[in-house]
């Protein structure tokens, strides 16, 4: 059946020009699925293409729909679907790989060099009323979970992953530098894993006060207090080793900043681990190697995440993580522009927008 719906559409046209389109969406081929979108969150790529047109390689060279994060109801099924029914509430995984190449084949899927992913050029997101999108990458939710924790399942699969990749364990101390979404499910994550003592960084009070409200057992703002220098003495008091020994089993650099990238590598404990999270900038940084080095420091990269939607899942199920409270302001589809503008604007006293697509 070759059934088209005329979906409104946001469409980047160039920087700071987000502008309306009415596309036609086909109907699901096989093994795929149309969505009606319910909730799509706004990360900080969207807002970097919105104002920059560009991340590092990633360059908007032709109109983009942007929005990755995304939940919505599942309205008409292709040929050999059959996870899934009309009415299940979904969840997107906005990342589908070829499924094929020895990456997929062995689990690192996130590594595909074929990979589609949602709102990265030349892919197109999920601004959108409708959304066709392969079965095995939509994942249906439960009744007590809500549209907009299912969208905002996509930053805690990036924390779930930094948690897995930092091999967290029962027991050990974390520092997450920078509570802004991404650190605050990166700490959900690291606690969910076992980490006892959680060590939240951040230059705003108000995501410091979200963080503790999330399990931080401490929290540091980094403009009035030398942030190595505290996570020292907090790990060295509970280890009972000298301040030169003090820090962390593992800091996440969560904030993609210079600043922060140079303190991930100062705040592990000797032969701790630091987690790269957040992409600063600049491509190239000056870091000092040589302490990493000497205090064998292993530096680990994480790229998106993979098999991370179940786990993640069952963490908001279960009531161990909470991603309603990252929602701060909300806005109707309509007023998609406005949501861009503010959240750019207005970072620093906002940590999720949420757009509101339910008809």
């Amino acid at each position: 059946m070759n059934e088209l719906r005329s979906s409104r559409t946001s469409v980047l046209n160039a920087v700071r020009d987000l502008r309306w389109e009415t596309r036609e969406v086909p109907a699901p081929g096989p093994f795929e699925v149309r969505v009606r979108v319910g909730r799509i969150g706004v990360c900080g790529s969207d807002v970097h293409y919105y104002t920059h047109g560009r991340i590092g390689n990633f360059i908007v060279e032709a109109p983009l729909v942007l929005g990755h994060e995304v939940s919505g109801t599942v309205e008409a099924l292709g040929e050999g679907v059959t996870r899934l029914k009309v009415g299940d509430r979904v969840a997107l995984e906005p990342g589908v790989p070829c499924r094929k190449c020895e990456y997929c084949k062995t689990g690192h899927y996130n590594l595909c060099p074929h990979m589609r992913f949602m709102a990265t050029p030349p892919v197109d997101g999920a601004l959108s009323e409708w959304v066709v999108w392969p079965e095995d990458f939509a994942f249906p939710i439960p009744d007590s979970m809500s549209l907009d924790a299912a969208a905002l399942l996509e930053p805690l699969a990036v924390g779930v992953w930094s948690a897995r990749r930092g091999g967290v364990k029962m027991g050990d101390s974390v520092a997450v530098i920078g509570a802004g979404p991404i650190g605050c499910t990166t700490l959900q994550a690291a606690r969910a894993a076992g980490a006892t003592t959680l060590i939240a960084v951040d230059l705003e009070d108000f995501r410091l006060d979200l963080a503790r409200q999330l399990g931080a057992t401490h929290t540091i703002n980094a403009r009035s207090e030398d942030p190595v220098a505290r996570i020292r003495e907090i790990t060295a008091a509970i280890s009972g080793l000298p301040l030169s020994h003090g820090g962390v089993d593992v800091a996440f650099e969560t904030a993609g900043s210079v600043p922060t990238c140079r303190m991930s590598l100062e705040a592990p404990r000797p032969g701790g681990v630091t987690v790269l999270v957040g992409l600063p900038p600049a491509a190239e940084v000056s870091l000092d190697i040589v302490s990493a080095a000497s205090r064998e420091t292993d530096i680990r990269g994480i790229f998106r995440y993979a098999n991370c939607y179940p786990a993640a899942i069952g963490l908001v199920a279960s009531g161990a993580v909470n991603l309603d409270v990252l929602v701060t302001q909300r806005f109707d589809f309509a007023a998609t522009p406005e949501a861009f503008a503010f959240a750019d604007a207005e970072r620093a006293r906002s940590m999720k927008v949420m757009i509101d697509v339910s008809p």
